[in-house]
């Protein structure tokens, strides 16, 4: 059974950080194949892109809204993808999910990924 388990979420201030962690098991294959991205969404809007991080972690991918705040990171001994969020803003709150296939897709469409948590929730008050 493949399990992605987000975790780290919280309610913050603006400008505080957090760490969310994604946690795999069950993947068919091993973790280290897997491309794995970060997406969000916020009440009443569709899913966005946040960050991408190639298997072997060589390559990382932002939004243009967290460029220079979050930075994605992989532990692939651990099967764990992390997202450092710092400088938080109210707009940066929504239900954070992370995401893993081991195509070679374009890492900013939720379409090309195949596995996917359920998300934790970040809410940062102004």
């Amino acid at each position: 059974q493949v399990q992605l388990v987000e975790s780290g979420g919280g309610l913050v201030q603006a400008g505080d950080s957090l760490r969310l962690s994604c946690a795999a098991s069950g993947l068919p294959g091993s973790f280290s194949a897997y491309d794995m991205g970060w997406f969000r969404q916020a009440p009443g809007k569709e899913r966005e892109f946040v960050a991408a991080i190639s298997w072997g972690g060589g390559s990382t991918w932002y939004a243009d809204s967290v460029k220079g705040r979050f930075t994605v990171s992989r532990d692939n001994d651990k099967s764990t993808v992390y997202l450092q969020m710092v400088r938080l803003k109210p707009e940066d709150t929504a239900v954070y999910l992370c995401a893993g296939d081991p195509a070679r897709g374009n890492r900013r469409i939720i379409h090309d990924y195949n596995y996917w948590g359920q998300g934790t929730q970040v809410t940062v008050s102004s």
